[in-house]
């Protein structure tokens, strides 16, 4: 059964879903932003359960406030294999930093005409904020297509420093 919560935050409301894993957590599966191009919905069959996602949300404040870089969660699993290696090396860019999708294309040996898979996939990454696509540029350093929104980009990259102008 999917769980979901919403969590407050500088983004606007967040929708949280997930499922409980063997060990009791819960996997995120999802974190969507209002208005969101491709964001989860809530459906039928869903239960509500905030409890279920307090450390989701603790880690997002400590994020939000400076005190976090580096988000350590339980993930579901979804995506085709190419989109799980594009998505693992967004989770390799560090904080602060951006990377060009060209060198996210190379990082997972698909360089070239890899780079317009590999902007689709990053288009696809259902965990907002937390893998950070954001973090990723135009080759020519200028912020390019974030499914929660290019001002929403442009603020995460200023909340942790990493604005290229």
């Amino acid at each position: 059964m999917t769980l979901y919560a919403y969590v407050d935050g500088p983004l606007g409301e967040m929708l949280l879903a997930g499922e409980e894993a063997a060990d009791g957590r819960t996997a995120l599966a999802s974190l969507s932003l209002p208005g969101q191009k491709g964001g989860a919905v809530v459906r039928d069959g869903w239960r509500h359960a905030p409890g279920a996602f307090t450390g989701v949300a603790a880690q997002l404040r400590a994020y939000f406030t400076g005190g976090l870089t580096r988000f350590d969660l339980l993930y579901g699993d979804s995506g085709t294999d190419f989109q799980r290696r594009v998505w693992r090396a967004l989770e390799d860019v560090p904080y602060g930093t951006t990377v060009t999708y060209g060198e996210i294309a190379a990082r997972v040996g698909a360089p070239g005409v890899g780079v317009r898979a590999v902007g689709t996939a990053i288009g696809r990454n259902p965990l907002l904020v937390v893998r950070p696509c954001h973090r990723v540029i135009g080759a020519d350093g200028a912020l390019r297509g974030y499914a929660g929104g290019l001002e929403r980009k442009e603020r995460l990259l200023g909340l942790e420093g990493a604005l290229v102008r």
